[in-house]
């Protein structure tokens, strides 16, 4: 498991846009001191990461990780990722590491991607769900990190949003979604990928794809080959967080148009759309790139769908699919699960 050349060096992170759009490079120590102290009574803080603001309890502590299931209003059957300051805490929960998961972790830590290996005895049943493997990942935000380096342990940090909700990629939208049950939010900015981590499930025998996120399949198939996709039956309990067949979901209606459809002209339509729009159409429009960039329209996702969610004036809201590659699987994996019913 001990790599004696194992190095994250500091340079490889990229400050991550804060107030005002400035480089969030030195986070507020008074700031991180308030959250470590909430933290260690089993509290729970909102932090920011490169992918969506998370709901951060001490991923040790029953008592806290029961406080996130009760704030989210999430299902017990969810695991939760486990968040880390450096990859060699985040695999000693882990009783097994193989080789492709070190030379993944080497490659794409710190950043969106979480590895699902098996879990030591320290790790509690709430965070795996009961489950025989762990979710860990080392996020590539100065905050986050500056926070995890400062608590000392590993911090369960799901999404901070009801249960089934849009992801909030920025402060407001966390306030917003919880109010006043998260004592702390932590201002790091908008979310600079705005899609959740994907998360592989590694084994000895080959890397497995549970949730399609932040880093596409075919750069992580560029580096380290073939990934199986899962096929999780729908009823079975989810082997990692974002499987729940109904998920990432508006208040409104959420209707998949068909490729080349617009949506109909009826009052209070609303149009998440992909690429060129004639803006002619009769609706309140939320283009999540109107030249195609599939990195664009992922930080742009989650925000535009909680602007139409929220528009006085949209009654139900349409989404065109972006093309099913790159960034645009994830995408397209979590307009499904919005749009079920």
């Amino acid at each position: 498991m001990n790599d004696s050349n194992w190095s994250i060096p500091g340079s490889s992170i990229s400050p991550e846009t804060g107030r005002g759009g400035q480089a969030n490079t030195a986070p507020p120590a008074a700031e991180i001191a308030r959250a470590v102290e909430l933290l260690r009574a089993g509290d729970l803080v909102a932090l920011p990461t490169e992918t969506v603001y998370g709901l951060a309890g001490d991923g040790l502590n029953p008592v806290a990780l029961a406080r996130i299931f009760e704030v989210k209003q999430r299902p017990l059957y969810d695991p939760l990722i486990l968040h880390f300051a450096e990859a060699e805490a985040a695999f000693a929960v882990a009783r097994e590491v193989p080789a492709a998961a070190l030379a993944l972790a080497k490659r794409f830590w710190p950043g969106p991607l979480t590895l699902v290996l098996p879990r030591r005895e320290v790790v509690p049943d709430l965070v795996t769900s009961g489950l025989p493997k762990v979710a860990v990942r080392v996020p590539a935000h100065p905050l986050a990190l500056a926070l995890l380096r400062a608590f000392g342990g590993p911090l369960a940090a799901p999404s901070a949003n009801r249960f089934g909700r849009i992801s909030p990629t920025d402060a407001a939208a966390v306030r917003a979604e919880l109010g006043d049950a998260v004592p702390l939010i932590l201002d790091g900015g908008s979310c600079r990928i705005g899609l959740e981590s994907t998360v592989l499930e590694v084994n000895a025998d080959g890397i497995r794809l549970l949730r399609a996120g932040g880093i596409s399949v075919e750069e992580i198939e560029a580096f380290a080959g073939p990934v199986e996709r899962a096929n999780v039956a729908r009823g079975t309990a989810p082997l990692a967080p974002g499987q729940v067949a109904h998920h990432y979901a508006p208040r409104k209606p959420l209707r998949l148009l068909a490729p080349g459809e617009t949506p109909p002209t009826e009052p209070g339509a609303g149009w998440l759309a992909f690429g060129f729009v004639d803006c002619a159409a009769n609706a309140v429009i939320k283009n999540l790139s109107s030249s195609g960039d599939l990195r664009e329209a992922a930080a742009h996702f989650f925000r535009s769908l909680r602007d139409l969610d929220d528009h006085p004036d949209v009654k139900i809201i349409y989404a065109t699919q972006p093309p099913a590659e790159g960034l645009g699987l994830a995408i397209n994996e979590r307009l499904a699960r919005a749009s079920a019913r």
